[in-house]
């Protein structure tokens, strides 16, 4: 593994902790946006009050049908601008009741710093990174550990950009990329499927597409051609994410590292014990 992607690795958690926060949770009902509509709402809310097919687009792999279910009902209810104040005043909220006293320390400024050097620095590169651009233009917190989780946001979607440009190069759609991913074991199906919200029916057809392409056999494995195709996919994924990392260079990645795998580990303790090996 590249140490680009063990560092995004690392400081994943403190990002996607915002997905499974009840702080956040809690907001996006009392704005009115109910289930997942505050998952679509919230992370497609720098894009503006965008319709389904552009959230559908940038975020690639759910069900069309389960976007249009909250996009672009939701902009109706809430406006962008309040419920993106309202996702950072929940990760302010969370980062200080899972990490206490950790938030107003000096290693948390010297993280938080390290990582805007590395999001900033890839800040004029915005072609083809319409997530990563969309949040590039918000404003930047002040509080070192709303840096910091604004910074892995930026890292993330930058990341998730390039990740996409992948799959569409291996010409993989949505719902087929999330049958390979549930085919290397590191997530089910059925977790992948139900987080989707793809239906049984459709999951299946992906499947038979792939067994006629070579990449998987029979029962859902991959075949030798599948796990080579994956590896080039998370191979290209690791380039076209690299840049930042580059600029960091690799005694400020691993600093980063050392400084944010504590809280990395204590939030998903937390807030998503299912994920382990950051």
């Amino acid at each position: 593994m590249t140490l680009e992607r063990r560092t995004w690795r690392t400081l994943e958690p403190l990002h996607g902790m915002i997905y499974f926060s009840p702080e956040a949770s809690a907001a996006y009902e009392s704005l009115g946006l109910s289930g997942r509509m505050g998952y679509f709402a919230s992370r497609a809310a720098a894009l503006g009050p965008v319709p389904a097919e552009a959230v559908i687009a940038t975020f690639y792999n759910f069900n069309p049908d389960l976007v249009r279910q909250a996009i672009p009902a939701a902009w109706r209810i809430a406006s962008p601008a309040d419920i993106l104040a309202a996702r950072l005043e929940s990760a302010d909220a969370t980062l200080r009741r899972v990490l206490g006293d950790a938030v107003d320390s000096p290693e948390m400024s010297r993280a938080a710093a390290l990582a805007r050097r590395a999001a900033e620095s890839v800040a004029g590169e915005l072609s083809g990174r319409p997530l990563y651009a969309a949040h590039a233009a918000l404003p930047w917190p002040e509080a070192p550990h709303l840096v910091l989780w604004h910074a892995q946001t930026l890292l993330r979607e930058h990341r998730g950009d390039g990740h996409l440009a992948a799959l569409l190069a291996a010409g993989l759609s949505g719902i087929e990329a999330l049958v390979t991913h549930a085919a290397t074991g590191a997530v089910t199906a059925e977790v992948l499927r139900g987080t989707r919200g793809w239906p049984e029916a459709d999951w299946a057809a992906a499947v038979r597409r792939l067994e006629e392409r070579g990449w998987l056999v029979e029962g859902g494995s991959l075949t030798e051609e599948g796990r080579r195709r994956r590896e080039e996919i998370e191979e290209a994924t690791d380039r076209m994410g690299m840049a930042p990392y580059t600029a960091l260079g690799a005694a400020g990645c691993e600093e980063l590292r050392s400084l944010a795998r504590p809280w990395s580990k204590t939030v998903v303790a937390e807030l998503m014990p299912w994920a382990s090996g950051r």
